[in-house]
């Protein structure tokens, strides 16, 4: 099938392409050649709408993918859509992981060939690919869509005191890749503004609720910010959020000021 765009006003921020299929991140109308973040901050209420649109483009070639329910705006060829929800009780059992994670029970497969739009949000995404058996957690609403080789779950905290004290709660989501898959996450914050860490063995710590992404193979814990209790106390820093061991970390430092009201 040859795929074809249906406008050709779409800009393409970004693209992942398989053989059978393409995702992108899209804005209707275009933006000028020379955007800048500057630019954006100076054009006035109604132009700043060009400049904070994003929508996610899937173009399926006889393939199938994943999206968050609620996700789907319209769509355009031979595509069917299945719920896989698992009978009664694999509905519960996704329906106790959703209500602890904050994500939606049931996540729709759409199979077929043909386009399928997501919702625009006032939102960055970001494309990535995980390799074979690679997993990743993410704070809860990241998850977008993805190809359909992923299985989205929930991952515990290692202990109470760590769900307690270090602000993610009990749970967080859980994406695995059972074969090479491209995912896409909606971020909470412009993608320019995060932090990447790629740990060797080293320890990362982090005074807040700003690690949105961690590698699975990344140990998570919450320690003083010194040895002694009132060492933490009177420092002001208290409890850290800790990273360990190998992998990738994802920080979003303005995260905390943009959940602030001005």
């Amino acid at each position: 099938m040859p795929m074809q765009f249906r406008h050709n006003d779409f800009r393409v921020f970004s693209s992942l392409r398989r053989e059978n299929m393409i995702i992108e991140v899209i804005q209707a109308g275009g933006l000028p050649e020379n955007y800048n973040a500057e630019l954006a901050k100076s054009v006035n209420h109604h132009d700043s709408e060009r400049f904070g649109w994003q929508q996610v483009r899937i173009l399926l070639d006889d393939s199938s993918a994943i999206l968050e329910a609620g996700a789907l705006q319209f769509m355009f060829g031979n595509i069917e859509m299945e719920n896989r929800s698992g009978g009664v009780g694999g509905f519960a059992k996704k329906f106790v992981g959703s209500a602890v994670t904050g994500e939606t029970a049931s996540k729709p497969v759409y199979r077929g060939t043909g386009e399928i739009y997501l919702e625009p949000k006032r939102k960055d995404f970001t494309l990535i690919e995980l390799a074979p058996g690679e997993e990743i957690i993410v704070d809860d609403g990241l998850f977008y869509c993805a190809e359909n080789t992923v299985k989205v779950g929930v991952a515990k905290q290692g202990n109470a005191s760590t769900a307690l004290f270090g602000g993610e709660g009990l749970f967080q989501t859980k994406i695995t890749a059972t074969d090479s898959s491209y995912v896409v996450l909606e971020l909470p914050v412009p993608e320019y503004e995060l932090v990447r860490y790629e740990l060797k063995g080293e320890t990362l710590k982090v005074d807040g609720t700003f690690a949105v992404l961690r590698s699975s193979t990344i140990e998570f814990s919450i320690e003083r910010s010194t040895k002694s209790l009132m060492g933490s106390a009177s420092s002001g820093e208290g409890m850290l959020q800790t990273f360990r061991g190998h992998g990738e970390v994802w920080l979003a430092p303005t995260l905390p000021m943009r959940a602030q009201p001005f």
